[in-house]
Protein backbone atom coordinates (compact mmCIF):
# COMPACT_ATOMS: atom_id res chain seq x y z
CA UNK A 1 0.00 0.00 0.00
CA UNK A 2 1.51 3.63 -1.03
CA UNK A 3 1.71 6.08 1.56
CA UNK A 4 -0.50 8.60 -0.22
CA UNK A 5 -3.22 5.43 0.40
CA UNK A 6 -2.28 4.42 3.71
CA UNK A 7 -2.87 7.69 4.88
CA UNK A 8 -6.07 8.31 3.32
CA UNK A 9 -7.10 4.69 4.98
CA UNK A 10 -6.05 6.40 8.05
CA UNK A 11 -7.67 10.03 7.96
CA UNK A 12 -10.99 7.81 7.54
CA UNK A 13 -10.20 5.59 9.91
CA UNK A 14 -9.69 8.72 12.56
CA UNK A 15 -12.74 10.60 10.97
CA UNK A 16 -14.90 7.17 11.41
CA UNK A 17 -13.88 6.68 15.30
CA UNK A 18 -14.96 10.54 15.99
CA UNK A 19 -18.24 10.12 14.25
CA UNK A 20 -19.21 7.35 16.87
CA UNK A 21 -17.59 8.93 20.04
CA UNK A 22 -19.84 12.04 19.13
CA UNK A 23 -22.87 10.38 18.21
CA UNK A 24 -22.30 6.95 19.97
CA UNK A 25 -23.25 8.10 23.26
CA UNK A 26 -26.93 9.22 22.21
CA UNK A 27 -27.64 6.71 18.81
CA UNK A 28 -25.64 4.13 19.74
CA UNK A 29 -25.14 3.17 23.67
CA UNK A 30 -27.68 5.04 25.39
CA UNK A 31 -25.18 7.49 27.10
CA UNK A 32 -23.49 4.91 29.05
CA UNK A 33 -21.04 6.39 30.64
CA UNK A 34 -18.15 3.86 29.88
CA UNK A 35 -19.08 3.25 26.45
CA UNK A 36 -18.31 6.67 25.87
CA UNK A 37 -15.20 6.82 27.64
CA UNK A 38 -13.81 3.81 25.47
CA UNK A 39 -14.98 5.44 22.59
CA UNK A 40 -13.21 8.93 23.15
CA UNK A 41 -10.13 7.01 24.27
CA UNK A 42 -10.09 4.67 21.06
CA UNK A 43 -10.70 7.66 19.24
CA UNK A 44 -8.06 9.38 20.84
CA UNK A 45 -5.49 6.45 19.98
CA UNK A 46 -6.11 6.62 16.52
CA UNK A 47 -5.67 10.16 15.98
CA UNK A 48 -2.26 9.61 17.76
CA UNK A 49 -1.57 6.51 15.29
CA UNK A 50 -3.34 9.39 12.53
CA UNK A 51 -0.54 11.49 13.69
CA UNK A 52 2.09 9.17 12.98
CA UNK A 53 1.34 8.15 9.49
CA UNK A 54 0.93 11.76 8.81
CA UNK A 55 4.57 11.70 9.51
CA UNK A 56 5.45 9.22 7.55
CA UNK A 57 3.53 10.31 5.27
CA UNK A 58 5.53 13.37 5.30
CA UNK A 59 8.95 11.88 5.15
CA UNK A 60 8.23 9.90 2.36
CA UNK A 61 8.29 12.85 0.14
CA UNK A 62 10.29 14.79 -2.31
CA UNK A 63 12.16 17.94 -0.42
CA UNK A 64 10.44 19.91 -2.80
CA UNK A 65 6.78 18.02 -1.55
CA UNK A 66 8.65 18.46 1.99
CA UNK A 67 9.06 22.07 1.60
CA UNK A 68 5.58 22.86 0.34
CA UNK A 69 4.03 20.69 3.16
CA UNK A 70 6.10 22.14 5.80
CA UNK A 71 5.18 26.06 4.69
CA UNK A 72 1.11 25.03 4.50
CA UNK A 73 0.94 23.87 8.01
CA UNK A 74 2.76 26.57 9.32
CA UNK A 75 0.44 28.96 7.67
CA UNK A 76 -2.40 27.15 8.36
CA UNK A 77 -1.39 27.22 12.55
CA UNK A 78 -0.26 30.46 12.74
CA UNK A 79 -3.45 31.60 11.03
CA UNK A 80 -5.63 29.01 13.54
CA UNK A 81 -4.19 29.86 16.08
CA UNK A 82 -5.01 33.74 15.25
CA UNK A 83 -8.61 33.63 14.32
CA UNK A 84 -9.14 30.86 16.95
CA UNK A 85 -8.23 33.07 20.01
CA UNK A 86 -9.74 35.99 17.85
CA UNK A 87 -13.04 34.03 17.36
CA UNK A 88 -12.89 33.20 21.57
CA UNK A 89 -12.51 36.47 22.56
CA UNK A 90 -15.72 37.76 20.62
CA UNK A 91 -17.72 35.11 21.72
CA UNK A 92 -16.69 35.72 25.15
CA UNK A 93 -17.62 39.60 24.71
CA UNK A 94 -20.57 38.85 23.43
CA UNK A 95 -19.43 40.58 20.21
CA UNK A 96 -21.36 37.86 17.94
CA UNK A 97 -24.73 36.23 17.61
CA UNK A 98 -22.79 32.43 17.82
CA UNK A 99 -20.91 30.15 20.19
CA UNK A 100 -17.40 29.70 19.45
CA UNK A 101 -17.31 26.32 18.77
CA UNK A 102 -14.67 23.94 17.89
CA UNK A 103 -15.93 22.59 14.44
CA UNK A 104 -15.77 26.46 13.40
CA UNK A 105 -12.03 26.26 13.99
CA UNK A 106 -11.60 22.76 12.32
CA UNK A 107 -12.93 23.95 9.15
CA UNK A 108 -10.82 27.19 9.28
CA UNK A 109 -7.87 25.02 9.66
CA UNK A 110 -8.85 22.73 6.70
CA UNK A 111 -9.61 25.36 4.53
CA UNK A 112 -6.38 27.23 4.88
CA UNK A 113 -4.22 24.29 4.62
CA UNK A 114 -5.85 23.11 1.63
CA UNK A 115 -5.82 27.03 0.66
CA UNK A 116 -1.91 27.31 1.52
CA UNK A 117 -1.30 23.61 -0.32
CA UNK A 118 -2.93 24.91 -3.60
CA UNK A 119 -1.00 28.45 -2.99
CA UNK A 120 2.07 26.51 -2.03
CA UNK A 121 2.36 24.26 -5.01
CA UNK A 122 1.22 26.82 -7.60
CA UNK A 123 4.12 29.27 -6.58
CA UNK A 124 6.97 25.95 -6.64
CA UNK A 125 5.73 25.00 -10.10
Amino acid sequence: MTQTKKLALWNFIWVLSMAIATFGPEYLWNNKSILTVIGITLNLVLGVKWVLITKNYIQSLDELQKKIQLESLALSLGLSVIFGLSFSLLDQKNLIPIDAEIGFLVGFMGITYLGAIFFNNRKYQ
